[in-house]
């Protein structure tokens, strides 16, 4: 989360200074968040990711290696995961019907 928040507060063009002000927080707690030695509470996460003008779930995304969110890879993984548990699920009633079927 933090490097989330420090990427798009620097894709901005913002500094720590201005997201403070900006988000209605101190300076010191964001230069805590951003260097991982601060907990978040819920209402100071949805402000910044109103203020980052990003949805509070993008700042929770998992980091890739190379320090960035890949969303679209990351997306990808997570829809084809889904699928198969979905397929797997699937597959088990189906056989469970037909086992339940066959045995009455």
């Amino acid at each position: 989360m933090s490097a989330n928040i420090k990427a798009r507060r620097e894709v901005l063009n913002i500094s720590q200074e201005k997201l403070a002000e900006l988000a209605d927080i101190s300076v010191q707690m964001i230069n805590g968040i951003e260097g991982c030695r601060t907990w978040v509470s819920d209402k100071t996460l949805i402000k910044l990711a109103k203020v980052l003008q990003v949805e509070v779930f993008q700042l929770l995304l998992p980091v890739v290696a190379g320090g960035t969110t890949n969303n679209g890879l990351l997306v990808s993984a997570l829809l084809g995961n889904l699928r198969q548990n979905i397929k797997s699920d699937i597959d088990n009633q189906f056989d469970r019907f037909v086992q339940t079927a066959v045995g009455s």
